[in-house]
């Protein structure tokens, strides 16, 4: 299988089995993490391709712009550069994007407004935090940084992403092969082993997990 199919076969594992953000950042070596992003609801689990939009310069233009192209089960992952904490956007886009685009989630490293709308809907947003105080609906004439677009481009458009209580965890589109969907297995079947060696053989977590006396067993 090529890496779009691989990308498919995870996705499609992360979400039946529902694997946790947790699970896949150990699988990442303890990486991945969106920075700084909360859920403003607790319960939902989500994954999915990740669509990168951004704003910067205190405007909300190239977000507008750039989410017109977002696809029904698209991770819709929103960067935001020098808005001196200006809210992004708020419930009229979150709206647009949830229920008309079908994303399947909306991760914003930034604030968002019409925290009452947000909180009431339960929809399956993760932000920094609230601000009542907007954006401006406005082009910038300076253009954004052409190196932190590509970067960007590189590290998240098209990468999986996986949302939950816990945070964001980002898989990089290097990790979407065999190898890591078998790290994925992997780590699901440690966890169902320490939980048996906690739960029945009554082991302590440092004997389960440092010392894996499991391992002697086997």
């Amino acid at each position: 299988m090529d890496s779009h199919e691989w990308k498919e076969k995870i996705i499609d594992y992360i979400k039946r089995n529902r694997v946790s953000s947790t699970e896949v950042a150990d699988c990442l070596g303890k990486t991945g993490a969106v920075p700084d992003v909360r859920p403003i609801s607790e319960g939902h689990f989500r994954v999915g391709n990740v669509f990168w939009a951004y704003a910067y310069g205190e405007s909300n233009w190239d977000v507008h712009e750039r989410l017109q192209h977002v696809q029904e089960g698209d991770v819709a992952l929103v960067e935001v550069f020098d808005c001196k904490d200006r809210a992004v956007f708020g419930d009229l886009v979150s709206k647009f994007l949830i229920l008309y685009r079908q994303v399947s989630a909306i991760v914003v490293r930034g604030y968002l407004r019409d925290a009452h709308r947000l909180i009431k809907e339960r929809w399956p947003i993760w932000c920094t935090g609230f601000n009542p105080v907007g954006c401006f609906n406005q082009k910038v004439d300076t253009p954004f940084d052409r190196d932190t677009f590509e970067d960007r481009l590189r590290r998240y458009h098209g990468a999986i992403g996986v949302c939950d209580d816990t945070g964001v965890v980002i898989i990089p589109k290097e990790h979407h092969t065999e190898e890591f969907f078998h790290k994925l297995e992997f780590i699901e079947q440690q966890e169902d082993i320490w939980y048996e060696c906690i739960d029945r053989r009554k082991w302590t977590t440092f004997e389960t997990v440092c010392l894996k006396k499991y391992a002697d067993k086997a």
